[in-house]
This record gives C-alpha cells, sequence and structure tokens, in this order.
C-alpha cells in the first residue's frame, strides 16, 4: 500500500468508500452485513486505513456495517470520516444531534474527519446559517473531531470562494475521476488545482 503524510499521519494512498456495500434482494437498506465485514476486513488487512461513511448512505445503515466491521481493531489503527447531511433541509437546525447519533451508530468515541456533505454553491448559505462551520470546529476543539472537512460537489469558483471564508476547513472530498478531468460541468482538474 502506498501511503500519503496528512498533517503527520500515514494514510492509505486507497481509502475504502462505504456507499456502495452488498445489499440483500435488492433493497439499498438492508446490508448484507456478512459480506460487508468481508469486505471491509479484506481492505484493512490489506492496508486501507482511510474509511468514509455517511448518515444517508444505504438509508442510515452503512455506519451500522462500519461499525460492525471496524470494532474489533483497535481504534487508533485506522481512520474514519463521516458527514454532516445538511443536503436534507429538515436536519439542518440538528447538527449537533445527528453528530452524537452518528458516534452511536459508529460505535466511536470521535471522528478523525468530519465533512459538510455535498456542499454546493446552492447549499452554501444553508451550512453557514445552521452554523455548521461554527459547531464543527467548536467540536473539533472538544477532541470529538480531529479534522474538519467537506463533500464538494461544484465549480472550481465556488470552491475557491469557500475556502477563502473558511481556512479553517482541512480537508476536502471532491468529484474526481480521470473521466471528468476536464469535463466543464464537473471540474475535476480545476476543483483538485484549488485544493492544491
Amino acid at each position: 500500500m502506498v501511503y500519503r503524510d496528512f498533517k503527520g499521519l500515514k494514510l492509505s494512498g486507497l481509502g475504502m468508500g462505504n456507499m456502495r456495500l452488498p445489499v440483500v434482494d435488492g433493497d439499498d437498506s438492508k446490508i448484507d452485513y456478512a459480506e460487508a465485514e468481508r469486505i471491509i476486513d479484506y481492505a484493512y488487512e490489506h492496508g486501507v486505513n482511510y474509511f468514509d461513511t455517511a448518515y444517508a448512505y444505504h438509508n442510515g445503515s452503512s455506519e451500522l456495517a462500519v461499525r460492525q466491521a471496524l470494532s474489533k481493531y483497535p481504534r487508533e489503527s485506522y481512520y474514519l470520516a463521516d458527514k454532516f447531511p445538511g443536503y436534507d433541509l429538515a436536519n439542518m437546525p440538528k447538527v449537533k444531534e445527528i453528530f452524537e447519533e452518528q458516534l452511536q451508530k459508529c460505535g466511536v468515541d470521535y471522528f478523525d474527519y468530519y465533512l459538510i456533505h455535498a456542499m454546493s454553491g446552492e447549499r452554501y448559505d444553508l451550512y453557514r446559517d445552521c452554523g455548521a462551520f461554527e459547531i464543527i470546529p467548536q467540536l473539533k476543539r472538544e477532541g470529538r473531531v480531529r479534522h474538519f472537512g467537506m463533500s464538494f460537489h461544484d465549480k472550481a469558483e465556488v470552491l475557491d470562494q469557500i475556502l477563502t471564508e473558511y481556512p479553517q476547513i482541512e480537508v476536502v472530498q471532491i468529484q474526481f475521476n480521470y473521466v471528468d478531468y476536464e469535463d466543464p460541468s464537473v471540474e475535476s482538474r480545476k476543483c483538485y488545482q484549488v485544493c492544491c
């Protein structure tokens, strides 16, 4: 496995997203927990130490599957990312409440990475208005979040604006693949360049 340095941490060059785990009878909310655990174990045993989940993945079941698989390993041996789901407007006033629920579902005391989920120009003001940009850094100061970030789905100009206004953002997950590298609707290359 190739590892990269992130603020003194040795992160695997490949992480494991848990958005598309195996399911039972085609029902996205019914994860095949035994098979998901086998896959996560395989990744872990082959050097992957970054695992990503989110509140909405598998209709709320992804966090439970990640807990089942990772709970057997020492907490300090992997890095866990989760995301606040403000894309659902009903969640906006519940940043702290949802955060507590996510910790419980994942069976951890802290998240290594806690991201604002699916940030875009359209959602930017909504996330600011709900206090996410203040609450999550406060959770970091309390030691319950190690690194504050966002997943991002918009143009490079919007990303640059957000990072300029909130330089405390440490991590940005962008939609990055070679098919979309020069696609003007995705701007993978331009977004990557803003992050660098």
